[in-house]
């Protein structure tokens, strides 16, 4: 099939963009998949700067893993220090230090960079 790659721009771009997509995935030929996995990366393209995600902040992601492990404030104690920290933390009042962060990184099975805040992975001290 010769099929055309659609440049994204906007949302008609995008609707085109995918049905393309569907045309070429029921094609056996290589050059068509060749075109698919292209076409696939500029909507990929598309979305993420259409759509970016946002990271989650770190008390949502810290409450996300309480529920999910069935914990309470009470059980990240000896993970966070004390009640008072827990709380700081919870609230988003305070970041975590790096013993904070390898603890949660080796309770949760989680990368650390999900717990160390963006400001700090650049080097600038929040």
């Amino acid at each position: 099939m010769k099929a055309t790659l659609f440049v994204i721009e906007n949302d008609t771009d995008h609707a085109l963009a995918k049905g393309l997509i569907e045309k070429l995935m029921r094609s056996d030929d290589p050059a068509d998949r060749a075109r698919m996995t292209a076409q696939a990366r500029l909507i990929e393209a598309y979305e993420r700067g259409r759509w970016p995600r946002k990271a989650q902040s770190l008390p949502d992601l810290l409450n996300y893993l309480m529920e999910q492990h069935g914990l309470s404030r009470a059980d990240l104690v000896p993970l966070l220090g004390t009640p008072s920290r827990v709380s700081e933390v919870l609230r988003g009042k305070r970041d975590l230090s790096m013993s904070m962060v390898r603890k949660l990184r080796d309770r949760f099975q989680i990368s650390a960079d999900l717990l160390i805040s963006p400001m700090r992975r650049r080097g600038v001290a929040a």
